[in-house]
C-alpha cells in the first residue's frame, strides 16, 4: 500500500476543496493500492499560528485589500519573499512527527507553503517522498516555486502557466496544465425541472447565479447596484443570489426584492449544497474569482461576470479571464446597468462566451491529475 499525504492550507477555501477532490478521487479509484491522509499543514505544526495567521489573511483581504494586494505583490521577491521562506524553513522540522507516523511515499500540496516545507526537508534528506504542488488560481506566484529543484510534479490551471514555469527554469518534464481539482460532482448530469421546482424558478426565464456573499462577502456599493439593475432592467431574468454568512448583505438584498416587488424572480438564500445542481441550470455566473468558483463555472459552460476581485490573486485571475473572452470584468466606475443590458440584448457574446469556457475547461483535472501520479 502507497501512504499518500495530502496537506492545504486554511487561507481561502479552494485549497481545501481541490484538497477534498484529489483525496475523494483517490480513495474511489485506488483504494486497494493506497491510503490517504489529509492535513491542514499550519494547524497542525500549531493551532495559534494558524488562527492568527487565517485571521490576518481575511481581515486584510476583507477590510484592507490594497494593502494585501500589495503584501501579495511584494511576496514574489525582496524581503517579504524571503521572511516567509526562512519562517517556512523553520516551521517545517514541526513536520518530522508526522512524516514519521505515515512516512509518505507520495506528498501532494495545495497551498505553496507546505510544498515549500516538504521540499525544504527532501532537501535536508529527511524525507524521500515525491512531491507533487498543485497550483490554485489562473497566474502563477513565485511562492509555489521555492526549492522547485525537490518538486516533482507541478499542476497547473492552463498552458499559458505551463510556459511561464518552464520560462523560470522549470523542467518542463515536471510541469502539467491538468486544469484546478474539480468535484467529480460537476461531472454529473442533473435533473432541470427538478432543480427548477426545487428553487422555486420558471424553466422560461434565464437564469443567473449570482454568488454576492462567500468567506470574504461583497459589501460593497455595486454589488447592491449589480442586483438592483437586474431588478429594473430585466422581466425574464431570475436571479439565485447566495448571500453566505454576510446578514448585512442579505438584509440588504431582501430590501430590493421587497422595493421591487420581484419576490418570484430574485431568491435569496444563505447557503446551499447544490450548487453543481445550479451550475447546469445557469446561464450566467457573477462572483468574485477565486479559482475554485471560477473552475466550477468553465465545468459547466457558463460566461462570468467578475466582481470585486480581491487585489493579488484574484485580480490576477480577472486578467486571464477577461483577456481570453471567458468573463466580462465590472470595474468600480463601470456603468453596470449598460453592461448587462449590452450582454443580454447580444445572446451571440453569451453563446460564444458559452462555447469557449466549455472549450477552455478541463471537467477531468482531478482524474487526470491522479492517474499522472499513480499510474
Amino acid at each position: 500500500m502507497k501512504n499518500i499525504l495530502i496537506f492545504y492550507a486554511s487561507y481561502g477555501g479552494g485549497h481545501l476543496s481541490a484538497a477534498n477532490s484529489i483525496k475523494e478521487c483517490i480513495d474511489k479509484y485506488y483504494s486497494d493500492s493506497c491510503t490517504t491522509y489529509l492535513v491542514d499543514c499550519i494547524e497542525y505544526i500549531n493551532h495559534y499560528i494558524n488562527n492568527i495567521t487565517t485571521k490576518a489573511y481575511k481581515d486584510l483581504a476583507k477590510k484592507t485589500p490594497r494593502l494585501w494586494g500589495r503584501i501579495y505583490s511584494k511576496s514574489q521577491k525582496g524581503p517579504l519573499a524571503k521572511i516567509s521562506n526562512t519562517s517556512n524553513r523553520l516551521l517545517s522540522f514541526k513536520l518530522d512527527k508526522l512524516l514519521e507516523e505515515i512516512n509518505p511515499d507520495l506528498i501532494i500540496s495545495t497551498h505553496p507553503f507546505s510544498s515549500q516545507m516538504c521540499a525544504y526537508l527532501k532537501k535536508k534528506e529527511k524525507i524521500n517522498a515525491k512531491i507533487a504542488t498543485i497550483m490554485t488560481d489562473y497566474a502563477p506566484h513565485d511562492q509555489w516555486l521555492v526549492l522547485s529543484d525537490y518538486i516533482d510534479y507541478f499542476f497547473v490551471a492552463h498552458n499559458e502557466m505551463r510556459k511561464a514555469l518552464e520560462e523560470k527554469n522549470i523542467n518542463s518534464e515536471k510541469i502539467f496544465a491538468t486544469g484546478i481539482p474539480l468535484s467529480n460532482r460537476f461531472l454529473e448530469h442533473y435533473d432541470k425541472q427538478k432543480t427548477l421546482d426545487f428553487f422555486g424558478l420558471s424553466k422560461n426565464k434565464k437564469t443567473v447565479l449570482f454568488f454576492a456573499g462567500g468567506e470574504f462577502g461583497l459589501g460593497k456599493k455595486n454589488t447592491y447596484q449589480m442586483l438592483e439593475a437586474f431588478a429594473k432592467n430585466f422581466m425574464d431574468i431570475q436571479i439565485v443570489a447566495i448571500s453566505g454568512k454576510n446578514q448585512k448583505m442579505k438584509k440588504n438584498f431582501q430590501n430590493i426584492v421587497d422595493t421591487y416587488q420581484k419576490h418570484d424572480t430574485i431568491k435569496i438564500i444563505e447557503f446551499t449544497n447544490k450548487v453543481p445542481e445550479l451550475m447546469s441550470i445557469a446561464d450566467l455566473v457573477i462572483t468574485k474569482p477565486g479559482g475554485l468558483t471560477t473552475t466550477e463555472s468553465l465545468a459547466s459552460g457558463l460566461p462570468i461576470i467578475v466582481i470585486n476581485p480581491i487585489p493579488g490573486q484574484e485580480e490576477e485571475n480577472a486578467e486571464f479571464l477577461e483577456k481570453n473572452k471567458l468573463a466580462i470584468w465590472i470595474r468600480k466606475e463601470d456603468n453596470i446597468e449598460q453592461i448587462l443590458t449590452d450582454l443580454f440584448n447580444n445572446p451571440n457574446q453569451i453563446r460564444h462566451m458559452k462555447i469557449r469556457a466549455r472549450l477552455f475547461a478541463k471537467k477531468n483535472s482531478t482524474k487526470d491529475i491522479c492517474e499522472i501520479l499513480l499510474n
